[in-house]
């Protein structure tokens, strides 16, 4: 029977790398990343008021134009953020931080919640928890321009909102690692720590 599975975390807990790592351990598809489509994402990072409503939309869009396709195929899948992340930390840090208006959350809310109502949640859900210092240098790893402009109290609410989310979440069965000193890429303990977890549900 094939999977659905969500890898949550704030930006730069290891989303990416686990679900590579993931995918060379069992059959699983990973769905198209969404960051490199965006034509938002630039001018976002560096003006985010006057973009935080259009980069939302573009997302939310794309990732539903996802789970369409998801329902076409008969592999298990894994994705990297959910459609329900986005609006409930994302968007609403916006909202809350000022970047985002009222009356623009009120519309992303309205057809985000359209949307969301008629996509099944995902089987498993694995959160991913991260430090700003240890996501912080993550960042510094990847060397992206776009997120240079990305400061610690984004990064900050963001975990503060995650942390809320994910005591509450009742969608799925659920997966907390912590990934502060996490490093399954040449540690053999903890790959097979993280595979011990998550075989009984895959």
């Amino acid at each position: 029977m094939k999977k659905n599975i969500a890898v949550a975390g704030n930006i730069g807990a290891g989303k990416s790398r686990l679900i590579k790592f993931l995918c060379t351990s069992y059959p699983l598809v990973p769905l198209p990343g969404i960051k490199d489509e965006n034509p938002y994402l630039a001018d976002f990072y560096q003006e985010m008021q006057n973009y935080s409503f259009h980069s939302q939309i573009f997302i939310l869009a794309k990732k539903f134009q996802h789970f369409q396709k998801l329902a076409e195929t008969f592999h298990s899948v894994i994705q990297n953020r959910t459609i329900v992340e986005d609006a409930e930390i994302f968007a609403r840090n916006l909202y809350q931080s000022g970047s985002m208006s009222e009356t623009d959350f009120r519309t992303y809310y309205d057809f985000y919640q359209s949307i969301s109502s008629i996509l099944p949640a995902p089987d498993l859900l694995i959160y991913l928890h991260s430090s700003v210092g240890a996501s912080r240098k993550r960042l510094q790893i990847r060397s992206d321009p776009y997120e240079n402009y990305i400061s610690n109290t984004y990064l900050k609410r963001l975990n503060r909102l995650y942390v809320n989310w994910i005591a509450d979440y009742d969608l799925s069965e659920v997966i907390i690692i912590d990934t502060e000193q996490l490093d399954f890429d040449t540690n053999l303990v903890d790959r097979v720590d993280i595979l011990e977890a998550i075989e009984k549900f895959i």
